[in-house]
């Protein structure tokens, strides 16, 4: 194995998984054996969560009954309530959902009679509850009720958030977002839930973990800062010139970091590009299309770098409606399912996963007595 003096771990071998694959081109990638190009067409989200935990799509009996579990799984413990009416209203809201899983964990521990996939059903249905109830709370002192009965995850999360039932193009364009986003091999919050999960911590343990890593603005955080980069312009023109002007001050532009698809634009990039311009077209957004992709033309032309998963999911959620507060917890909510999956695997394996450390410290040497320092 070869070491970088660099640091980090890319492509280094972390493990086995048959949860998903990835290639150059959209048809490549995969969960579970399935097109994701073919899911993002044909599937609801439920059915992709449903993929990804139990390891086939489900029939349409077994759909109806997972629909109805996930509907019957939002509402929230009182205590938990408490907890979240304390936590502060300036609160970064990746530490609300952080917190709301431990807490979660400490109120309904896995047991025998709570399994592994029933928690992993809890956890996916009521961190939406969570995030909107602390925000309801504090923004406008109101406890909102969690529970109803829209029966897709994408439009009970868009009517809470409105306060009106959701368009059925909205569930369809946040359905795609939360599918392409789902799973990620094993992105750095993945690998942070197999290592808590391979030392046989709580599932909620390894779900707090992988929240936790995805919070940080390399990770998650990014898409937050796209999202007020794309609302911040009235125009393509001028997005160009205050995206040259970042570029000639030598400053980051959000959501062009690649670290797999350099030479091309990410194949789930491509995809949730495609559904944000129909869903712009659609809905008369197609002024907030252009921006979107004069700052991508820019990119390319004068930096030579494409648009990550990221710069689309943020202009995807900005068409939905949905603050830049809540934009990296869609993360969560869409990854929850493949967090559930890489968790459940990595219990299988029963193996600790530890990678050690190449040291570069100094050679070893005689202790000082104190007097002498």
């Amino acid at each position: 194995m070869s070491y970088s003096r660099g640091g980090g771990a890319a492509g280094l071998i972390a493990g086995v998984t048959a949860i998903s694959t990835a290639g150059k081109n959209v048809k490549e990638f995969n969960y579970r054996g399935f097109s994701v190009h073919e899911l993002v067409q044909y599937a609801s989200f439920e059915e992709v969560a449903y993929l990804l935990i139990y390891g086939e799509l489900p029939s349409g009996r077994a759909l109806k009954a997972y629909r109805a579990r996930l509907v019957a799984m939002r509402g929230l413990p009182v205590k938990l309530k408490n907890i979240l009416e304390q936590l502060p209203g300036s609160a970064n809201s990746m530490d609300v959902l952080r917190t709301g899983c431990s807490a979660l964990g400490a109120m309904e521990p896995e047991t025998d009679e709570r399994d592994q996939y029933q928690v992993a059903d809890r956890i996916l249905s009521s961190l939406p509850s969570m995030l909107l109830y602390w925000g309801f709370f504090h923004s406008s002192n109101r406890r909102i009720e969690t529970e109803n009965n829209v029966e897709s995850f994408s439009g009970h999360f868009l009517t809470l958030l409105h306060g009106k039932p959701a368009k059925e193009s909205a569930c369809r364009m946040l359905d795609a977002l939360l599918i392409l986003n789902a799973e990620d091999k094993i992105s750095y919050s993945t690998f942070s839930a197999r290592v808590t999960a391979s030392t046989v911590a709580g599932f909620h343990a390894a779900i707090t973990s992988a929240i936790g890593t995805l919070s940080g603005q390399l990770q998650g955080g990014a898409s937050e800062e796209v999202m007020k980069l794309l609302s911040g312009f009235s125009s393509p023109d001028e997005a160009e010139q205050e995206i040259l002007q970042l570029l000639a001050r030598k400053e980051l532009v959000m959501g062009f970091v690649q670290r797999i698809h350099k030479d091309q634009p990410g194949p789930r990039s491509l995809l949730l590009k495609e559904c944000s311009q129909r869903y712009a077209e659609e809905t008369g957004n197609y002024l907030a299309y252009r921006i979107a992709e004069r700052i991508e033309e820019v990119m390319l032309r004068e930096r030579k770098l494409y648009p990550n998963l990221a710069f689309y999911t943020a202009f995807a959620s900005h068409l939905c409606g949905i603050p830049p507060s809540m934009v990296t917890p869609l993360f969560v909510f869409a990854q929850i399912s493949g967090w559930s999956a890489h968790i459940i695997e990595q219990r299988v394996v029963r193996r600790l996963l530890r990678p050690s450390p190449v040291y570069i410290g100094l050679a070893p040497r005689p202790y000082v007595q104190l007097e002498e320092r």
